[in-house]
């Protein structure tokens, strides 16, 4: 009697998930080995995430926060092994054809390593290992299952064989998957380890740095936000591996004379430390992504001069390492705020995830105008003649950072005790006079000053308290800045595209 052919058909569909997984996993190593972003599935969840419309792209941003490139890869792997369930089902009638279905998955996947902006011959290597790798699986398991007609019931020692040769099979290239796979994640996390650069004091410090309020009240965002805490939001699957010996930051375009530098060289210029706060212009109100850190560098007004800028240039177009593109107006970043080349971080060289070995900061302006990350090169041009990533998609050219504030505590929906409490949370005003009161209103009723933390300069941001006698029953709580130029934080509620969201966070509280 022969193996039914639902259950027959579902081994087949099973042997091409296997042969794909046999086939990533050696991709995969070998990418870690080569180039982690040359990966098959990253490089098409780079693809994927450069087509996808902007609005899609801020959906993701909002529901999956910073797991939003996990869940992007995932979808990308079970979209690639849905297709080799297909692959599998083809090879069950003819093995040739399910293998060609493999190595065009594998094809699209080269395809798509290769349109990157810096990409070499090299990057199609993992690609054309994935292919070889799961070609070579399917094989051998059609060829195990094939040895004879598969006897559903029988016991009889001409049935045992074959059911021992595809476990065999199964068993060996399962087994292959998880251990490549595993090497090379290992591989990966250790070429991920923070660089080993010591880098010289400043020769303009910051001043002392106060103690925050959450020494007082912990549920209250730490005034300075750890390296490895720090909100990360980026178009990259990966992160790009920077040798820094090898490093070279290039200025040309409108300029007198192009220059190249090494570390050494901008480690050898006057160095600067400033305690500044990033966000992102995907942040929602209230949301999550700005931090405070104490970052070192070179001003980005002393590497400008040593090219010495044309009079024609309107904008920085600053590339990284893989040619992704920012552009920054050249009137905002010159105009006397602490932008830096930067290339430390809380004490520390920069941490490869947030661009060692070098990245702009300037103060003021959203993230996706002004904080490239793996710096590479500086080009000074005009809007007229260069467009960048972002510009391409219709954000906007100048962005900057709105007045806004957040509650940290108590936290939306909570339930909390009757009688005294705290209200508190942070606000940030940068470049914009730093946040010069923080008011709440309780229930739609008068807004009440809130106590200030520390002041740590207008680019930072300030934390923020007051005591409540909360009353039971439900409560809203609202919250709204008021900047040292005196502008009060707007109701207005626009959307993070294209230039910031603003309107004022208010939550609700169960009071018992």
């Amino acid at each position: 009697m022969d193996t039914p052919r639902g259950a027959r058909a579902l081994l087949f569909a099973g042997f091409g998930v296997l042969s794909a997984l046999v086939g990533t996993a050696a991709g995969h190593l070998t990418a870690a080995l080569l180039d982690p972003a040359a990966s098959p599935v990253l490089a098409v969840g780079s693809t994927v995430i450069d087509l996808t419309p902007t609005p899609l792209k801020e959906w993701a941003i909002r529901t999956f926060g910073d797991d939003d490139k996990t869940v992007l890869v995932g979808s990308v792997l079970a979209g690639v092994l849905l297709l080799a369930a297909v692959a599998g089902l083809v090879a069950r009638r003819r093995t040739a054809l399910g293998a060609a279905v493999l190595v065009a998955l594998t094809a699209l996947a080269g395809a798509a390593a290769l349109s990157r902006p810096q990409a070499g011959l090299a990057d199609v290597v993992p690609s054309v290992v994935a292919a070889l790798a799961g070609v070579g699986a399917l094989v051998w398991l059609v060829r195990a299952a094939d040895t004879d007609p598969w006897p559903a019931l029988a016991d009889t020692e001409a049935a045992r064989p074959s059911r021992r040769g595809v476990l065999v099979a199964v068993g060996v290239l399962g087994l292959a998957a998880a251990v490549m796979g595993g090497a090379g994640r290992w591989l990966t996390r250790l070429r991920l380890q923070p660089a080993e650069v010591d880098l010289p004091a400043a020769t303009d410090r910051a001043p002392r740095f106060p103690a925050g309020l959450e020494e007082r009240f912990p549920d209250i965002t730490a005034l300075r936000t750890p390296s490895a805490d720090f909100y990360r939001i980026d178009t990259r699957l990966d992160v790009p591996l920077v040798d820094v010996d090898d490093w070279r930051l290039t200025i040309d375009g409108d300029v007198q004379r192009e220059v190249t530098l090494s570390f050494a060289d901008l480690l050898a210029m006057p160095l600067v430390e400033r305690d500044i706060t990033l966000t992102c212009v995907s942040n929602s109100v209230g949301g999550p992504y700005v931090g405070g850190a104490r970052w070192l560098g070179v001003r980005l007004t002393d590497v400008l001069d040593l090219a010495g800028v044309g009079s024609d240039a309107d904008q920085i177009l600053s590339t990284d390492v893989d040619g992704m593109t920012i552009s920054t107006p050249l009137e905002l970043a010159t105009d006397g705020r602490d932008a830096l080349v930067a290339v430390g971080m809380n004490g520390a060289a920069l941490p490869r995830e947030h661009g060692f070995p070098v990245r702009l900061v300037i103060p003021g302006l959203y993230g996706f105008i002004s904080a490239t990350k793996w710096l590479e090169r500086m080009t000074l041009t005009t809007y007229a003649e260069e467009s960048a990533y972002w510009t391409d998609r219709d954000w906007a050219t100048d962005a900057p950072i709105k007045l806004a504030s957040r509650i940290d505590t108590p936290g939306s929906f909570d339930t909390i005790d009757a009688g005294d409490t705290v209200i508190g949370g942070i606000a940030w005003a940068q470049h914009r006079g730093g946040v010069a009161r923080v008011e709440v209103s309780i229930d739609g009723g008068g807004w009440q000053p809130a106590r200030l933390g520390p002041d740590v300069g207008e680019d930072y941001w300030r934390q923020w308290w007051m005591p409540w006698e909360a009353s039971s029953g439900r409560h809203t709580l609202t919250v709204r800045a008021v900047n040292g130029d005196g502008e009060t934080q707007t109701p207005v509620r626009a959307d993070p595209f294209p230039e910031g969201a603003s309107g004022l966070q208010e939550i609700v509280v169960d009071v018992d």
